[in-house]
Parts: structure tokens; C-alpha cells; sequence
């Protein structure tokens, strides 16, 4: 994956990433399956114009959903958290 807009997805609103967020300035991003850590720290440092110390990445796997007799599962996604350098932050994401 070389284009950086499709890298990051969207951010992650939980009541983890909001604690995250404020006590240890860390962001999380639903980011695409064929990101790595170097694709998602430079596309958050471009586009929110931060510096980034430290990129975690996790594979979550979908769900089990199940529909009368009918059993599926969810799509699996990725999961970014970003550290971001002391004094920083990203204004856009924050409330």
C-alpha cells in the first residue's frame, strides 16, 4: 500500500481511546489491513501535522454473528494506536 490517504480509516471513539487520549496522549485509528507501522505513522504525521513516537498495530478479528440457523462472522480490521510526542495533539479529535 503506497497511497497515505487510504492508510487511516477513520479514529476510534471508545471509552478506552477517550482514556487513552487524555491520560497518555495516545489516538486510535481504524487503519487498512495492508498497513504497517511505517505507512501509519507517516500518514498520521501528514496529515494531522504531529510528531509520532511510537505506532502499536493490532488484527481484530471479526465477529460471530448469527442469523436463525445461518452463522457468519464480521469482517476482521486493524487497529492502530499512535503515541504522539509530549505537548502534541490532534485538535480535529479532540471534544
Amino acid at each position: 500500500m503506497t497511497d497515505l490517504t487510504r492508510v487511516l480509516l477513520d479514529a476510534l471513539v471508545t471509552e478506552k481511546s477517550e482514556r487513552l487520549k487524555a491520560d497518555e496522549n495516545k489516538y486510535t485509528f481504524r487503519v487498512a489491513t495492508g498497513a504497517n507501522k511505517i505507512q501509519i505513522r507517516q500518514a498520521v504525521e501528514r496529515q494531522f501535522k504531529v510528531h509520532v513516537t511510537a505506532v502499536r498495530v493490532m488484527n481484530q478479528l471479526g465477529k460471530m454473528r448469527r442469523m436463525g440457523v445461518f452463522t457468519g462472522r464480521r469482517p476482521s480490521w486493524k487497529k492502530a494506536i499512535v503515541t504522539l510526542k509530549q505537548g502534541e495533539s490532534i485538535e480535529s479529535l479532540e471534544r
